[in-house]
């Protein structure tokens, strides 16, 4: 196989994401919101698609049991999110977001969709779900652990 022309694509992803996290962070502050990129990750989640448990939240985010936890354990000290116990499981845990956590949703969404807005200026649709398509290959070409 032929090597890519850059072939260092990691750091233009990861100069990317950093660069993103860095306007999401600013949006947030802006609202005198403390919260980071990874928190608004889950909150987001949860106000999207209701309550989750820690597994199913960490499978959807792509990111492993123990940051997840962590994760929550800082939103749950905020008071955006609390941990409930599965009826018949005593020892799985519900996250749900709290009503202070959707006050917060709502306070930082249209900021979100504006930077939404710019990420994708001048992009298709096509060019959205190529995207998608492109990392999910790359993502399939290793196992996951």
């Amino acid at each position: 196989m032929k090597p890519l022309a850059y072939p260092n694509v990691g750091t233009v992803l990861d100069r990317t994401t950093r660069l993103l996290k860095q306007y999401y962070l600013r949006a947030f502050k802006e609202e005198g919101v403390d919260i980071s990129t990874e928190q608004w990750v889950l909150l987001d989640r949860l106000h999207t698609e209701g309550n989750a448990s820690q597994t199913d939240l960490a499978n959807g985010t792509f990111k492993d049991a123990p940051t997840v936890s962590r994760i929550i354990d800082k939103l749950a000290k905020k008071k955006l999110v609390e941990r409930q116990r599965f009826p018949n499981d005593r020892r799985r845990y519900l996250v749900a977001i709290t009503p202070a956590g959707r006050a917060i949703h709502a306070r930082i969404m249209p900021h979100v969709r504006e930077l939404r807005k710019q990420t994708w200026a001048g992009l298709t649709e096509e060019d959205y779900h190529r995207l998608q398509d492109l990392l999910r290959h790359i993502r399939c070409n290793f196992e996951e652990e």
